[in-house]
């Protein structure tokens, strides 16, 4: 099972689940999980291969790396934990499982925040993924890692956020990357059909006005969905809840609070 963690809250059955992305752990969410937790009970988990999930030595020759497989990991937390309904505030690739979830398991999710949200790879994405293809069983992972870090956050008020990623990063194998790595040959038809069905679940897309290469995607959907609203964080990049987590968080939790009202 995922390495996980949870913040009880006695006053309230309303629970929050936050979602890394890929290369990332549950220590992301550090500076949400103090506001949070005064007003929901909080859990946070480490998707496989990521943080202290390490890989169990069944899986470690197997091949059973889709977006379906790594739902049902955060599906099995869940179901252990006995939580019969969350909120779900996602980071990055961690937006797409969730995504994924509240297409498999509607019952589960009562919301969902998309922090960086990905709905569509843009041209540049697209080299940017075929370059790491070609290169990604001869280069060290971690330049690739560093690489990809620079392309989508290239400012310098994003470093703090690269240099976060990468640090995380780094507590991945190289056969663990690979892995995470091939998802993306999954990532094109997903994708296009969250863009082409809306979903009966409020969703809130808070995204940085500098987040280039997903942002504008995003603005495209939130017109064309209903229970969809967009929330722009100024001089941010794609990392929002890390760059601007006070506008974040007060963002954030108003929308919740409006659901449970």
């Amino acid at each position: 099972m995922l390495n996980h963690y949870k913040y009880l809250n006695e006053n309230t059955t309303k629970w929050v689940t936050f979602i890394h992305g890929a290369g990332g752990s549950s220590s992301i969410w550090f500076r949400q999980i103090r506001a949070f937790r005064k007003e929901f009970n909080v859990l946070v988990l480490d998707l496989r291969g990521h943080g202290n999930s390490k890989p169990a030595l069944k899986d470690a020759w197997s091949d059973d790396y889709t977006f379906d497989a790594i739902t049902n990991d955060i599906i099995e937390v869940l179901e252990f934990l006995e939580i019969k309904k969350s909120h779900f505030v996602g980071i990055s690739l961690g937006t797409i499982l969730i995504r994924n979830l509240a297409e498999k398991r509607p019952d589960l999710v009562e919301s969902m925040v998309m922090g960086g949200a990905i709905l569509k790879l843009n041209f540049r994405s697209q080299v940017l993924m075929r370059v790491g293809n070609v290169f990604k069983s001869v280069v060290p992972y971690m330049i690739l890692y560093k690489l990809f870090a620079f392309i989508i956050m290239p400012r310098k008020n994003h470093k703090e956020s690269r240099l976060l990623f990468a640090n995380e990063a780094k507590k991945l194998c190289h056969k663990e990357f690979i892995r995470w790595y091939k998802l993306t040959a999954q990532i094109n038809p997903l994708l296009r059909f969250f863009r082409a069905k809306d979903i009966e679940i409020p969703t809130l897309y808070v995204m940085g006005a500098q987040d280039h290469l997903f942002l504008p995607s995003i603005k495209r959907v939130v017109k064309a969905h209903e229970q969809s609203s967009l929330y722009v964080v100024e001089n941010c990049g794609h990392v929002v809840n890390v760059e601007q987590p006070d506008d974040f968080n007060i963002k954030t939790i108003s929308f919740l609070n409006t659901l449970t009202a």
